[in-house]
């Protein structure tokens, strides 16, 4: 095993530079809960104008501010629209159950996206035998489904269906800058499109904690109320929330060298005799599912023990994430110390 071992499993595990915690050591700081807090405040008007919105709420993370939103967009007993493989569900400790009563309504889509047309076929009628469809949620890119984006024209058809139908649109969006970077759509004209958007800031763009959830001033004032249920705000945040300032500021363009990177780790896998297949890679995510007969949890950890660390994804499927602490050199050394057969 290599003194350092190198880290693919997840682009929560980046670490912020000297550059950031320089920034975030001389952050302007007050009491959030009072809405004292210029830094945080700063962030929130950052995210907000980037994608459109009126207003932005600072959280501790990506789980939070997709149940706040679910909250604030249904009532007990209401019923949400999502992928069978989405992080609302699969993720975030039943969360829809427990926090906000309502249930949930799966499209089986592809690769973690959902078809519009099935949108269609899957909201209730208006009868007191089934619950209310209230909200949409998907996710962009799809975790489970490999990275993946979604095609902009289905999220505008997405859009229009739950316009018309009068449904919440929510985007999970962990990744979401992933997938700016390779459909080329602005923030403003993509953002447009939902009611309410979450976007992470401690995975690829690599601040240390903290997701934004942005929306109308109304929806987040509803949303404070939330976050106060649910646990409460922070105070002297802006400590932290200057990681998330300093992210989007100067982390935003590089996620094209993990792609690109993701793609040179996509074709070592191909290679491999105890790889079946890897799933196509569009961003950062790279999914490979492996040869009959070879179990996740052995190839962990004998990777591992080469220094090399991923994650099992599901029975007979590991994945390798790329982020900004993975190198050009790193991928080199993959491809050096994976072996041809296990």
């Amino acid at each position: 095993m290599t003194d350092k071992p190198i880290d693919f499993r997840s682009d929560t595990v980046t670490k912020p530079n000297k550059a950031m915690r320089q920034f975030m050591l001389t952050a302007n700081v007050g009491d959030d809960v009072f809405g004292d807090d210029p830094t945080v405040n700063e962030l929130q008007r950052i995210g907000a104008e980037m994608f459109g919105m009126e207003a932005g709420l600072y959280c501790s993370s990506g789980t939070q501010t997709n149940q706040i939103a679910i909250n604030v967009h249904t009532q007990p007993g209401d019923e949400v629209i999502c992928h069978e493989e989405a992080h609302i569900y699969r993720y975030e400790g039943g969360g829809i159950a427990k926090n906000s009563g309502a249930s949930v309504r799966f499209i089986r889509g592809n690769q973690g996206r959902i078809n519009p047309d099935e949108i269609v076929d899957n909201i209730n009628p208006d009868d007191q035998h089934y619950p209310v469809t209230a909200l949409v949620s998907i996710e962009d890119t799809a975790n489970r489904g490999g990275g993946l984006c979604y095609d902009f024209e289905d999220i505008k058809r997405i859009s229009h269906i739950c316009k018309d139908n009068n449904l919440a649109f929510h985007l999970d969006g962990a990744r979401v800058f992933n997938a700016l970077e390779v459909n080329g759509i602005s923030p403003l004209e993509y953002g447009r499109q939902f009611d309410s958007i979450s976007i992470c800031l401690s995975k690829g763009l690599g601040a240390p904690v903290g997701s934004l959830l942005l929306g109308t001033k109304d929806f987040i004032t509803k949303a404070h109320r939330v976050r106060k249920a649910f646990g409460g705000g922070m105070r002297q945040a802006g400590i932290i929330a200057a990681g998330g300032i300093y992210a989007l500021q100067n982390n935003v363009a590089r996620l094209r060298i993990d792609h690109e990177n993701a793609k040179r780790v996509e074709t070592i896998l191909a290679s491999k005799n105890w790889v079946k297949e890897v799933l196509p890679v569009q961003t950062n995510i790279v999914v490979a599912i492996l040869a009959d007969g070879i179990k996740e949890g052995d190839v962990v950890t004998q990777l591992h023990e080469k220094g090399i660390l991923c994650v099992g994804f599901g029975k007979g499927r590991v994945r390798f994430t790329t982020h900004l602490d993975v190198s050009a050199e790193d991928i080199d050394h993959l491809a050096a110390s994976l072996p041809g057969d296990l």
